[in-house]
């Protein structure tokens, strides 16, 4: 298999659960060898978090874990923080999310890098980063889509707050994580230094807020919920077909009167109450009803055909499965497969970026719980004697 962008890059994972796991995965997607540091006898938490499971393995922890290998090492003792240091000595890139203060404890401290691993770009991803009166308290995506304001913008106007789906706060935070780690990496390449990262989950929540707080900052005025609209743009939401819902998406004026003529009542672009967005926003009940009614009497498909031919998007709201069947997420090879030690073959989601030149790719299925232990303690310099040793005292684990 072609190198990838980040080959010969090795990454120290002391992450779990999600947000760090995906920094890591992606950084593995890219070709870095990515060592997953986990606890012996249970490992990540995640590894149990089912069902479903394929073969021992829980759905979850394979979603987030590949491209990894697994060294077990209790970091309770001793022997297993000697281990850690060598490694991080050894490391390009360090990733944990660790409380507060647990880093410092191990004396894995600013000096320590300073002294022991001053090329090592480290990140700590936690709930509230290191400063503020929250900072000792530990991170949960729920409860920081609930305090960043996330949720208050998510849901119909007149329902009850809501969360997205799936843990977005923990993704973002993984992908702006992968991201500041790759701008360390080009920076070292000037500097010859690594350097510490901080992400929060509170943080990237707040900038996920994106235009919504941006709208708040320069007006004062407080942000609602639109349901499925947009605070900023209409038409831009779901409408009901005769077969089911349909999203259409109308970003200028220009559109608009495309989107009339398909709809069948050119007189909505001239209409003063509809021509300019600022007035389709200030009447958005109003026009909102009226293309409810127009869409009602169509199929999703028939209107897709004719919307997509004039240049305005849109699209049917699909399930999960059906998302992950279509013809589109198969050509862009958006779930591959893999064959698991344990697990047999197992589907995967693929890499969403696509690299040409340096590919990134699914090298190796998610590890089984330290199935790496002993060939990552041999290239430390281990002999089997001294890795029997570890072993027997309970350090490590080795398959």
């Amino acid at each position: 298999m072609p190198e990838g962008a980040l080959e010969g890059v090795r990454v120290v994972d002391l992450t779990r659960v999600l947000a760090g796991p995906l920094c890591a995965m992606w950084l593995g997607d890219m070709g870095a060898d990515v060592i997953k540091v986990e606890r012996p006898g249970s490992g990540d938490d995640t590894r149990a978090w089912g069902p479903p499971f394929a073969g021992t393995e829980a759905a979850y922890y394979l979603g987030v874990n590949r491209n990894k290998r697994s060294l077990t090492l209790d970091l309770g003792q001793e022997r297993g923080l000697e281990i850690l240091r060598e490694m991080i000595r050894r490391a390009d890139v360090v990733l944990d999310n660790f409380k507060i203060g647990t880093l410092d404890r191990w004396g894995l401290t600013d000096d320590w890098y300073e002294a022991e691993a001053p090329a090592a770009v480290r990140a700590t991803i936690s709930g509230y980063g290191s400063t503020g009166p929250k900072a000792a308290m530990p991170g949960y995506d729920f409860i920081l889509q609930a305090e960043t304001g996330l949720m208050a913008i998510t849901g119909e106007p007149d329902g009850e707050s809501m969360k997205l789906g799936v843990a977005i706060v923990d993704v973002c935070t993984g992908m702006l994580a992968a991201m500041s780690v790759l701008g360390a990496l080009n920076a070292r390449q000037r500097t010859g230094r690594g350097q510490r990262i901080e992400m929060s989950l509170h943080d990237t929540g707040l900038q996920m807020l994106a235009n919504v707080a941006a709208n708040h900052l320069v007006s004062g005025t407080e942000a609602v919920r639109y349901g499925n609209g947009h605070p900023n743009i209409v038409p831009y939401r779901t409408y009901p077909a005769a077969d089911g819902e349909l999203v259409v998406t109308v970003g200028n004026d220009t559109q608009f009167a495309k989107f009339a003529r398909v709809m069948g009542c050119d007189e909505w672009s001239s209409d003063p109450r509809f021509a300019r967005n600022a007035d389709r926003v200030a009447n958005r009940d109003l026009l909102d009803g009226l293309i409810r009614d127009r869409m009602g009497t169509r199929t999703r498909a028939e209107w897709s055909t004719d919307l997509e031919a004039s240049g305005i998007p849109c699209g049917p709201i699909n399930s999960v499965a059906e998302a992950l069947a279509s013809p589109q997420t198969m050509a862009r090879g958006m779930v591959t497969t893999v064959e698991h030690p344990t697990a047999g073959e197992v589907a995967l989601t693929g890499v969403p970026f696509k690299m040409f030149g340096t590919p990134a790719a699914v090298r190796r299925p998610p590890p089984t719980l330290g199935q790496h232990s002993g060939e990552v303690l041999a290239e430390m310099g281990l002999d089997d004697a001294a890795i029997s040793e570890l072993v027997a005292e309970g350090v490590t684990t080795v398959e």
